[in-house]
């Protein structure tokens, strides 16, 4: 190892860290019900990390071997100027992979100068074909505008794109075929996610709504001839199949049933600079309040460093003894 070149992030359980996932803001233009309360009182903008202050936080965990980026939020693409931040990321010299997690929405204006900029890899937020019952689950949204999104970006040619279907009982199970029909006719995967417990108490009691991975890849087999398809390609959670004869992968991402903490790779930059060593527990750090003292790229690696000594082993959704965790997904970075 040379002085040119850092050692890398490894954790106390021995896992490299490769992956950053980066929240540029919390707010967004829909309501889903797993994600986040009808009415939500947001951030001051103050409290946000700037788009320069997200620049280099991404420059100092590439130089410490993060190979891929992902922009989260809330929705990304509602944030001011957030084209022109994923262009500088995407030059970012040793970055891989460049991603993005979005509702969709915005994907007609903004599709091709995403990829322009750099975005090698897409997952689009789509739950049902039904648009009475995506309005329910979004509260605001238009799916009609979703749909025409994910066209644009299928038009735009991102070398992967992919639909995330968060499967909830009761409201859209019955969507598990007809969306893997409209992932294949566009020749695109999707992944089905299984409900993660976040804000459950902040959300007026809601109950988890959990359809698991093995009942979904039941119904997707019974009409579906299926394949192991390798599940460690772009450093994802998701377990995949593909569906015989054609491009098309279906994902599944099991944080309850099926935990998958121990290849974990992930750290997650919140939209207020928290760096979050785990999405299901609390342990973090703020790399905004250092960066806002004056503190150089040198202290602030070594405060990342020191913070990776406290990431655990392992989530906790699965144990229903354990606390919540009172957080929606969208203060955490979808």
């Amino acid at each position: 190892m040379t002085a040119h070149q850092p050692k890398p992030l490894i954790d106390s359980f021995g896992r490299q860290i490769s992956y950053l996932r980066i929240s540029v803001t919390d707010r967004c233009d829909f309501r889903c019900t797993y994600c986040m309360a009808e009415e939500m009182t947001f951030l001051p903008r103050k409290q946000v990390l700037s788009l320069e202050e997200i620049e280099r936080v991404a420059r100092i965990f590439v130089g410490l071997g993060v190979r891929k980026i992902r922009v989260t939020g809330g929705e990304p693409l509602v944030r001011h100027s957030v084209e022109h931040l994923i262009a500088n990321l995407g030059q970012l010299n040793g970055l891989e992979e460049l991603a993005l997690t979005t509702n969709g929405s915005q994907l007609t204006r903004l599709a091709d100068s995403l990829r322009a900029g750099g975005v090698t890899s897409m997952n689009i937020s789509l739950d049902t074909l039904e648009p009475d019952a995506f309005r329910r689950i979004t509260r605001i949204g238009e799916l009609s505008k979703v749909i025409a999104g994910i066209d644009a970006a299928v038009a735009a040619g991102f070398p992967r794109l992919r639909i995330n279907a968060v499967v909830l009982r009761g409201h859209n199970e019955d969507q598990i075929l007809p969306l893997t029909e409209f992932a294949l006719e566009r020749g695109i995967d999707i992944a089905f996610i299984e409900e993660m417990p976040l804000g459950q108490v902040n959300a007026a009691g809601k109950n988890l709504e959990l359809v698991t991975s093995d009942e979904v890849l039941e119904t997707v087999a019974r009409a579906h001839t299926l394949e192991t398809a390798d599940t460690q390609q772009h450093s994802g959670p998701a377990r995949y199949h593909r569906v015989s004869g054609t491009a098309t992968r279906v994902g599944l991402i099991s944080p309850h049933s099926n935990n998958f903490c121990s290849s974990c790779n992930r750290l997650r930059i919140t939209a207020e600079g928290r760096l979050l060593l785990c999405l299901g527990n609390e342990d973090s750090i703020s790399l905004r309040d250092l960066m806002r003292a004056g503190l150089s790229d040198e202290v602030v690696t070594e405060a990342i460093r020191d913070a990776l000594t406290y990431k655990p082993e392992r989530h906790v959704f699965d144990r229903p003894d354990e606390p919540q965790i009172l957080r929606f997904m969208n203060a955490s970075g979808g």
